[in-house]
């Protein structure tokens, strides 16, 4: 017998977990200024999580715009302790503005450009390949998790002919520890 209202069906929605995040105020995107890298020195960006966050870091994407006619490597790394003298990015906002007040993340965005060396301590995770004039695009789904004091780092390796002005973009949200 076919039903005739309404009253006898149920809607169910699956919300995926980025937009569920954003409609609680725990996501979070933004980008590093230009980073400048080459001749023989590196440049970084990433997602740093402050020792007294009391959150744990969920890195659901990230971006690599190279500005430049050559490709470059990109290394990807966990927990490393990265050289050079770092910047706090300002780029950053909630990705849901409809908050009021509007939510402050936790965790920074932190760069540094025309640097000497290769991070130390950590884990190397992966690496990728940044063609020229494009941006790569990684989704992660908040697989990459890290707690106060953990950092995620993308390694800019510098070749060795040509300044290079790159900048890195992250989507993320934050979870108060339990």
């Amino acid at each position: 017998m076919p039903l005739e209202n309404n009253e006898h069906y149920s809607k169910t929605v699956n919300v995926p977990n980025p937009l569920y995040q954003s409609l609680q105020g725990r996501y979070f995107v933004g980008q590093t200024e230009h980073i400048l890298f080459g001749n023989g020195k590196n440049g970084w960006g990433g997602l740093v999580n402050p020792y007294k966050s009391d959150v744990n870091l969920f890195v659901n994407a990230f971006t690599i715009t190279n500005h430049s006619n050559q490709p470059f490597e990109a290394e990807i790394w966990f927990n490393p302790i990265p050289p050079g003298k770092a910047m706090i990015s300002n780029n950053v906002t909630p990705a849901n503005t409809a908050l009021t007040p509007l939510p402050k993340p936790k965790v920074k965005i932190a760069y540094a450009e025309l640097v000497q060396g290769f991070p130390r301590s950590g884990i190397m995770a992966f690496r990728r390949i940044v063609p020229p004039q494009s941006t790569l695009v990684s989704d992660e789904d908040g697989k990459f998790i890290f707690p106060p004091s953990g950092s995620f780092i993308i390694f800019l390796v510098s070749p060795n002919n040509e300044i290079i002005e790159a900048e890195v973009a992250f989507g993320w949200f934050e979870k108060r520890r339990k």
